[in-house]
């Protein structure tokens, strides 16, 4: 009941942009499901949950990282099913553990000013350079690492699949750090995906709801990145004023 209530004050923070992007993205998520094989519903809830929770990160919600740890596990399975197993693997053992790691730490940095307003905001943070350091050298890493794993279990389309990890990676790990920069991370990750799921809908079409869910997905992020700037540079200015008394 308490998490209901808490859904219900992050969507009423939604501006009216928001409430219009989230609505559209639904409507065209199922549309696509019904104007094609509708025998797999499981890509349905997958998308929709999917487009829910980037609205919520969109903000800066917590919230939409408990939708994402969801999310990770239903389109795993569906990955599986289509022997796409560098998306299994990543949503599985990255994209998961990265959301409930970010779940840790956005609860630890709340926006204070945010929160005494009753909104679920968590305080955006720069990337220094140990951070950069890091992002460098994991983004490698698990690049080199997955691609051997996938060429090994004879991932499908391995080349997209590699990359999908890599920006995957970077995504996940701006995420946990609280950096606007996750969202062109996986605005390029969308890219990879949707490309990906146009050659499963080429030999399947009830594979189509999920071009058009990254889709969605990609028109997001990009309100994502522009968004997360708003806020840390109101942040910024708040934190300023602050100062100054």
């Amino acid at each position: 009941m308490k998490l209901f209530s808490k859904f219900k004050q992050s969507f009423r923070a939604l501006s009216r942009f928001e409430w219009g992007l989230w609505i559209v993205s639904v409507c065209v998520v199922t549309l696509s499901f019904l104007l094609g094989d509708t025998s797999k519903p499981l890509t349905l809830v997958a998308s929709l949950i999917g487009v829910t929770s980037l609205i919520l990160i969109a903000k800066g919600d917590v919230l939409g990282q408990v939708l994402t740890c969801i999310f990770s596990i239903l389109y795993a399975i569906v990955s599986f099913e289509l022997r796409y197993y560098g998306e299994m693997i990543t949503y599985l053992g990255m994209t998961f553990p990265s959301a409930a790691a970010a779940i840790v730490a956005w609860l630890r940095h709340p926006f204070e000013a945010a929160k005494k307003e009753g909104k679920n905001e968590v305080e955006v943070a720069p990337l220094t350079t140990r951070y950069k350091v890091e992002l460098i050298l994991g983004t490698v890493l698990a690049t080199m690492l997955f691609h051997f794993i996938l060429r090994a279990l004879g991932n499908a389309s391995l080349f997209l699949s590699t990359i999908s990890v890599s920006t995957s990676f970077m995504a996940s790990y701006l995420l946990i750090r609280r950096n606007s920069g996750y969202a062109l991370a996986y605005a390029a990750n969308d890219i990879i995906l949707i490309a990906l799921w146009i050659i499963a809908s080429m030999e399947n079409l009830i594979n189509l709801p999920m071009v058009f869910c990254f889709l969605m997905f990609l028109f997001n992020d990009f309100y994502a990145f522009i968004n997360w700037r708003r806020i840390q540079n109101r942040q910024q200015r708040f934190q300023f004023d602050e100062e100054r008394k």
